[in-house]
């Protein structure tokens, strides 16, 4: 198999219209996540909500294993169109990787089926540690038992999203909330991954634990070779004696 070809998507707005965050990403989000991931070994391109078609054509998702999925203040900007053409790609066997508050986006609350935007919030900056509590799935390769995050937005209970099919971390935090912070779903050919860390007003994603989830995530996510699906009403494929 050659490179795993990752398309990262930002709204890209959280860094250009507030100082403080453009010095954390001076380069976006979405090219500091794209940069470890070619140093990983990945064929990365990038795509940002003001590009037409907020970068997300037929052409680019055609040629996208994965789609790593960043946003936050412009949920509603994403036309439904765009969502439901990234939602076909799933389906179809692109991987997605949703990270932070894209819980709240229309692609993950329609992977899901439920209005994933309800859960507990606070901006104080608490502790958090994030807890393996899968130690034998692939996106866990090569980490500790725990990752501590110094200053973190604070997300709890009651996320409101469907049992995952893996659950992978969850988090305590220092103001006493837990939340399930890495979720993971199939849907159709396609493998789904929420990853909660990464509020823009901390360097989250250039933590080193961090990155290497995001990179095993991806990995884990990456298509394989499918076998002919058929749908639909179809012949028997053994004779039937009347």
């Amino acid at each position: 198999m050659g490179k795993i070809k990752v398309t990262v998507w930002n709204e890209y707005l959280h860094e250009v219209e507030v100082p403080e965050i453009g010095e954390i990403y001076p380069e976006g989000i979405h090219n500091c996540i794209g940069n470890f991931l070619k140093e990983a070994g990945m064929d990365v391109k990038t795509a940002t909500l003001r590009m037409p078609e907020h970068g997300l054509t037929e052409e680019v998702l055609n040629d996208t294993d994965v789609l790593v999925w960043w946003g936050h203040m412009a949920h509603n900007q994403v036309e439904d169109e765009i969502v439901d053409r990234v939602y076909k790609r799933v389906m179809d066997g692109m991987g997605l990787i949703v990270l932070h508050s894209g819980h709240a986006s229309k692609i993950f609350s329609k992977v899901c089926g439920t209005d994933t935007g309800l859960l507990r919030w606070r901006e104080d900056g608490d502790k958090e540690i994030l807890w393996v509590v899968d130690p034998s799935h692939p996106i866990v390769d090569g980490l500790d038992e725990k990752i501590i995050i110094p200053s973190e937005e604070t997300y709890g209970e009651h996320f409101c999203i469907p049992k995952p099919d893996d659950l992978v971390f969850i988090s305590w935090f220092e103001g006493g909330e837990v939340f399930r912070s890495g979720c993971c779903y199939y849907r159709g050919k396609g493998k789904v991954f929420y990853f909660r860390p990464g509020h823009e007003t901390f360097p989250i994603y250039h933590q080193s634990e961090i990155q290497k989830v995001i990179t095993n995530a991806v990995k884990w996510a990456a298509p394989i070779k499918f076998p002919e699906l058929t749908y639909g009403n179809t012949k028997p494929i053994v004779e039937i004696k009347k």
